[in-house]
C-alpha cells in the first residue's frame, strides 16, 4: 500500500511480501506454474492430461561407478602372453596419452584384451569417447597384429543391465512347453529379438547370453588330403574364394545393357561340400572329398542357467544419462510389438509352442518400490502434519494450508532436480523426504505468528496489514535458518568420486527442499493465509451452496480416495446446513468438535495406511495403538509447553547451576 510510513525495523524482505499480498493472482498463477512443471517433471508414471512429460530420470540406487570407457580387443587363439606383449601393451600406452586421462586399467586374457580408460570425473562422458576413438583410428600402421581391430564398448554405466529376458517355449495357455532346442534359440535371438529390442529408444546394447551360436563345421580327413596331395591352406583358400560374390563389366545384347554379376555366397552344407579345391587329371576335388562338413555348435565360454535349466537370453543395457524407467517401458513396449511375430511350432502332443520372451530381471519393480517409499512417506506426513496442527493450534485451516502446501514444495524439488541434472534414486528421494519436515516448520513457524497478531489486533485494523506484519516479523529469522543448513552442505558439495555421487544428490534434493521451503513460506502462505483466515462465507445462498458442495466433494472422496476423508467432508457440509438450527452451546463447541473429529478421521487414515500391530488385529485394534502413539506424544509436548515458562523462570533465575547442565553433556559427549 502506499502512503504508510515505513517501519524503523524494516526487513528486506518486506518489498516482497507486499508485493505477494498486492498481487494474488500473479501469486495464484505461479502456483498453477510449479504445479504444471512439477507435474511435468515429477518422476512418478502420472498422466498429466495434455501437458508434455519430461520427467526426471529415475534409479533405482546412485551409480558410483567411476567415469571409465572400455576397449575391447579380441585376436582368436592366442595365449595370455600374446595378448598382453602384441596388443594390450601397445594399446595401454596409447591411450595414457590422452586428455583427463587419470588412470588406465588392462587385462589380458585368451583371445582376448579388455582395457578400461579411467577418466577425470569433469571429463564429458561422450567426449571421451570420441577421444577414444580419434586415437584408435590413428595409431600407426604395424602397432597391432594383422586383422586385429580394437572396438569401444556401449555407451553406458557399471549399472546399465536394467533388464533380462530369457527365450522359452510357451503353448496357447502361457505355459512351458519346450520344444526348441539351444541352437534355435539363439538364432531366433540374434537375428530377431536383439535386432528389434535395440531399437528401442534409449537402449545402448541388447547382448546375447546362453545357448550355442549355429556355425558350419569342416572336419578333415588327414588321409583324404594325403591321398590328394593337398593341404589344409588349400582348404581354407577354397571355402574363402566360395563364399563370395563377383561382379564384372555389362554387355549390350539388341541395344539393352546387361550387368554381369556371379553369385557365390553359401546357403547350405552342399554349396560348401562342392565347392572346388584343385583338379586331378580333369577331375575336380572337392571339399566333401576331404572333409565333413556340418552344421554344429560355436566355442563358448559361459552358459545362462534359469532354475537349474539351461537356457537362451539376453541383457538390454540403458544409454548413459537415459531415464533407466523410462527405457524399460520402451523395451516393454516393443516386447509386445515384436511377440506376435516370434516363431511357432507344432509339438508331437499337438500342442502349439511359441517363443516368448520371458523376463527374469526387471529394474522397474524396484524403482516403483523406491518412489513409492517416497509417496508412502509424504502421504503419512501430511497426515501427521494435520494432527500436530490442528491438536496444537487448534485451527484447521492452519494445517490444511500447511499440508496443502507440502506436496507443491515437493514439486519445486523435483523442478529444481531437472535443472540441475540430478537424478531421482533412493538416496536423492531420501533428502527430500528428511527435509519434509523443515517444510512443515516454515510453514507452522509463520501460520502461528499471523494467527496471533490477528488474535491481537484491534478490530477496525486492516488484516492485510497485520499479516504483513507478522510475516515480517518472522521472515528474516527463517530464512537465516535455512540458509544456515544450506551452508552447512558445502563440504559435501565438494566431495568427488564415488563419495560426491553417493551424498552429493541427497545434499541437493534437500537443498531444493529447504529453498522451496523458503518460497512457499515467504511467497504463498501470507496471501493464502489473507484469503483464508480474514474471510467469512455469509449467510443465506453462499453458506448453503458451499455446504453442498463440500458434501459433493466429500462423495467423491468417499470413492477416489479413502471413505474416511469423504465422512470428514459430508460431515463438514451437513454440519454447515444444520448450523443454524442447532443449539447455542453445540454452535459456540461447533469448531473445537469440528477439529477433532478431523484429528479422528485423519488418524483412521493413518491406520489404514501405517498398520503398526499387522492387518491381522484388524482395523480397530490398530487405530487404538495409534492414537495411543500420538495422543501420548502430543500429550508430552502439551504438557512441555505448560512447564517450559516455569522451566525458563528457573533457568533464568540460577544461570550458573543451570550451565552445569551443558557442561556436563559437552564432557560426556
Amino acid at each position: 500500500m502506499t502512503g504508510e510510513p515505513a517501519r524503523s525495523d524494516s526487513s528486506w524482505l518486506d518489498p516482497l511480501l507486499r508485493f505477494c499480498l498486492d498481487n494474488k493472482l500473479i501469486v495464484f498463477l505461479l502456483v498453477l506454474l510449479v504445479l504444471a512443471a512439477g507435474f511435468m517433471t515429477a518422476p512418478f508414471d502420472w498422466d498429466p492430461g495434455g501437458l508434455p512429460r519430461d520427467p526426471v530420470p529415475v534409479d533405482a540406487i546412485p551409480d558410483l561407478g567411476e567415469n571409465q570407457q572400455i576397449v575391447f580387443t579380441e585376436w582368436r587363439g592366442r595365449s595370455p602372453q600374446d595378448v598382453e606383449d602384441q596388443v594390450t601393451y601397445p594399446l595401454t600406452v596409447a591411450l595414457l596419452g590422452l586428455p583427463e586421462v587419470r588412470t588406465v586399467r588392462s587385462f589380458s586374457f585368451f583371445g582376448f584384451s579388455t582395457i578400461y580408460v579411467i577418466f577425470q570425473e569433469k571429463a564429458d562422458f561422450y567426449d571421451s569417447r570420441s577421444r577414444i576413438l580419434e586415437k584408435l583410428s590413428s595409431l600407426p600402421p604395424g602397432i597391432l597384429p594383422a586383422g586385429v581391430r580394437p572396438a569401444l564398448g556401449p555407451d553406458a554405466t557399471a549399472l546399465g543391465q536394467i533388464f533380462w529376458y530369457t527365450l522359452e517355449g510357451r503353448d496357447e495357455a502361457g505355459d512351458p512347453a519346450g520344444g526348441w532346442d539351444l541352437d534355435e534359440l539363439r538364432s531366433i535371438q540374434d537375428w530377431y529379438v536383439r535386432y528389434s529390442l535395440q531399437a528401442a529408444e534409449g537402449v545402448s546394447e541388447v547382448a546375447s547370453v546362453g545357448g550355442f551360436v549355429r556355425e558350419y563345421q569342416i572336419d578333415v580327413d588327414p588321409d583324404a588330403m594325403l591321398a590328394f596331395d593337398i593341404g589344409l591352406d588349400r582348404v581354407f583358400q577354397a571355402v574363402r574364394q566360395a563364399n563370395v560374390d563377383v561382379g564384372a563389366r555389362t554387355i549390350e545384347i539388341n541395344n539393352v545393357e546387361y550387368v554381369i554379376r556371379g553369385l557365390g555366397f553359401l546357403k547350405s552344407l552342399a554349396d560348401i561340400e562342392n565347392s572346388v579345391i584343385t583338379v586331378r587329371e580333369d577331375v575336380p576335388v572337392t571339399i566333401g572329398d576331404v572333409a565333413t562338413v556340418s552344421l554344429g555348435p560355436a566355442l563358448r565360454r559361459g552358459a545362462l542357467d534359469r532354475e537349474g535349466a539351461e537356457t537362451v537370453g539376453g541383457v538390454v543395457v540403458v544409454r548413459h544419462g537415459e531415464n533407466p524407467l523410462a527405457t524399460i517401458n520402451n523395451v516393454k513396449r516393443k516386447i509386445a510389438e515384436i511377440s506376435p511375430g516370434l516363431p511357432e511350432k507344432i509339438l508331437p502332443d499337438g500342442r502349439t509352442s511359441r517363443v516368448t520372451i520371458v523376463p527374469f530381471y526387471d529394474r522397474s519393480g524396484l524403482i516403483h518400490e523406491t518412489l513409492g517409499t517416497l509417496e508412502t512417506a509424504l502421504r503419512q506426513e501430511i497426515l501427521v502434519t494435520i494432527i500436530v496442527v490442528i491438536v496444537m493450534i487448534l485451527h484447521l485451516r492452519t494445517s490444511l494450508l500447511i499440508a496443502g502446501l507440502l506436496p507443491l514444495a515437493v514439486l519445486l524439488c523435483f523442478v529444481g532436480m531437472k535443472l540441475f541434472r540430478v537424478d531421482a534414486n533412493i538416496v536423492a528421494l531420501s533428502g527430500i523426504a528428511i527435509a519434509i519436515g523443515t517444510l512443515v516448520d516454515m510453514g507452522v513457524i509463520l501460520c502461528e505468528n499471523i494467527l496471533k497478531r490477528l488474535q491481537e489486533a484491534p478490530p477496525g485494523e486492516s488484516r492485510r496489514e497485520v499479516i504483513f506484519r507478522a510475516s515480517s516479523e518472522v521472515g528474516g529469522a527463517v530464512v537465516t535458518a535455512v540458509a544456515t543448513t544450506v551452508f552447512s552442505f558445502l563440504p559435501v558439495f565438494t566431495m568427488e568420486a564415488a563419495e560426491g555421487k553417493l551424498f552429493k544428490p541427497l545434499a541437493m534434493t534437500k537443498t531444493f527442499a529447504l529453498v522451496a521451503a523458503i518460497f512457499v513460506a515467504l511467497v504463498i502462505i501470507p496471501p493464502f493465509a489473507h484469503l483464508l483466515f480474514t474471510r467469512r462465507i455469509g449467510h443465506g445462498l453462499a453458506r448453503r451452496l458451499s455446504a453442498v458442495l463440500l458434501v459433493l466433494a466429500g462423495l467423491l472422496a468417499a470413492w477416489q480416495l479413502s471413505p474416511w476423508v469423504g465422512a470428514a467432508l459430508v460431515l463438514w457440509g451437513l454440519y454447515s446446513l444444520a448450523r443454524s438450527r442447532l443449539p447455542a452451546l453445540v454452535r459456540r463447541r461447533g469448531t473445537l468438535i469440528a477439529n477433532y473429529l478431523v484429528v479422528v478421521m485423519v488418524a483412521l487414515i493413518l491406520t489404514e495406511h501405517w498398520l503398526p500391530v499387522g492387518p491381522e488385529k484388524g482395523v480397530l485394534l490398530n487405530f487404538v495403538f495409534v492414537a495411543l502413539c500420538l495422543g501420548g506424544l502430543l500429550l508430552l509436548f502439551s504438557l512441555f509447553l505448560r512447564i517450559f515458562p516455569r522451566l525458563l523462570t528457573w533457568a533464568l533465575d540460577h544461570k550458573l547451576l543451570f550451565s552445569g547442565l551443558p557442561i556436563l553433556l559437552l564432557l560426556f559427549g
